[in-house]
């Protein structure tokens, strides 16, 4: 039996691949389902995200189990096995672990480092769980790559560095102001970069926020979105007096602030600290503002400057978290070859207690004039000298991996275990 991972990402497959393999909705039920009972499979576990569609199983035959998936995903979703099956990949044994603890620990994601691809395993699993596809191999499974990811995220620093120009705008305003909440915010236009930047600003404790955009009516429903209120446009610059943080995205031809109108700003706000962020291109803030004092303006090749920092130290501490996997895996992979031993290891056991048995029957007979306390006596003997004997038999056939075939052989012969004559 073995471990099999069937599926397509962001890397393999367009994003119209993605969406027509997709398990939405009730989908995601009836697909788990349906996959659990196809020939060869005797677990499952099914991921669907916008950025990728596996199938996680333990199976008899990988290669069978694999065209079986296939089969099935071209039915279920209608769609023609040559338009997808080369962006599939299918991974086995060691292979398909390592896959499982990448994807969990969010090395194999767009954006290295990502935390929300490890609630999404956390999620299908508790529904496989609730639907009863899984079972020993899968949920062994399953909690290792949980466990691997928060190891991977506690002894690297991936996740630590900002690797988007949004994120990256909240990283440089933290680092400004090192505490962000009771700070006021300015959002200048209506640009989805700009608008995404705000959102971590809100979610990091900016409470005060002002829209300001051309179409005043669209202000307002942003400003909603934010809990804040809209400024008309032409109202902007008086606004900049009261404002520790801006951003703008206008989309305006040419620039809309000036240094002598910040200097008046600046002066009204006696100087306290402003963080301005121009994502704009063209830029709409005059680069002259930037060398007022306290005035700290980026524009967005800035951002990117410190994304794509960002980006190589990320990359080295996804070196190092890849050291982390492969130990995950070795661990793994022998946890799953001791369960074969585990069969021998309880009929050892149980040959053990039945010569024990045996031979105390025979003491016991022997000799009847004994007390009861004495019997008790020599019965725990036994019972000590029986676990001693087959300790380490019990002990290397869990733990040695190389020669654990060779060694539970040798077990069956030397005790007559399973049929295996007695020698």
């Amino acid at each position: 039996m073995k471990v099999l991972v069937i599926g397509l990402n962001h890397k393999t497959a367009s994003i119209d691949i993605r969406e027509k393999l997709a398990f939405n909705g009730p989908k995601l039920e009836e697909g788990i389902l349906s996959i659990r009972e196809l020939p060869e499979v005797n677990e499952a576990a099914l991921l669907s995200t916008c950025n990728r569609v596996e199938i996680y199983a333990y199976v008899n035959d990988a290669a069978s189990a694999g065209e079986n998936i296939k089969g099935f995903l071209s039915g279920f979703h209608n769609i023609n096995r040559a338009d997808f099956e080369n962006s599939l990949y299918l991974y086995s044994d060691s292979d398909a672990i390592r896959h499982i603890l990448r994807v969990a620990s969010s090395l194999d994601s767009m954006v290295v480092g990502e935390p929300q691809i490890l609630g999404q395993l956390k999620d299908i699993f508790d529904f496989a769980l609730s639907k009863k596809t899984t079972g020993i191999i899968l949920n062994r499974l399953m909690k290792k790559a949980i466990s691997t990811a928060k190891r991977v995220r506690t002894e690297t620093r991936i996740a630590e560095n900002a690797v988007s120009i949004s994120f990256a705008a909240v990283e440089l305003a933290k680092k400004i102001f090192t505490e962000l909440s009771g700070k006021s915010f300015m959002l200048l236009g209506a640009g989805e970069m700009a608008e995404l930047a705000a959102r971590h600003l809100v979610s990091n404790g900016v409470k005060d926020v002002k829209v300001a955009n051309r179409t005043y009516e669209r202000g307002c429903e942003l400003a909603k979105e934010f809990d804040g209120k809209a400024v008309r446009f032409e109202d902007f610059i008086k606004e900049m007096a009261h404002t520790d943080i801006v951003i703008c995205s206008t989309g305006a031809s040419a620039y809309i602030l000036f240094r002598e109108q910040m200097q008046k700003a600046m002066k009204e706000r006696r100087h306290k600290p402003v963080f301005i962020i121009d994502i704009s291109v063209p830029r709409n803030i005059d680069p002259e503002i930037n060398k007022i004092d306290n005035v700290y303006l980026y524009n967005v090749d800035d951002l990117q400057d410190v994304v794509d920092t960002n980006i190589l130290e990320r990359k080295k501490e996804a070196e190092e978290a890849e050291k982390i996997i492969d130990e995950e895996v070795e661990k793994f992979m022998n946890w799953i070859a001791s369960l074969n031993s585990v069969p021998v290891i309880i009929a050892l056991r149980q040959k053990a207690e039945d010569i024990k048995k045996e031979e105390f029957e025979k003491f016991r007979n022997k000799f009847p004039e004994l007390d009861k306390e004495k019997m008790e006596a020599v019965e725990y003997l036994l019972t000590a000298v029986t676990n001693k004997l087959i300790h380490n038999p019990t002990v290397i056939l869990k733990e040695n991996s190389e020669d654990r075939d060779l060694l539970t052989f040798a077990v069956k012969k030397l005790y007559g275990i399973n049929g295996e004559d007695e020698e």
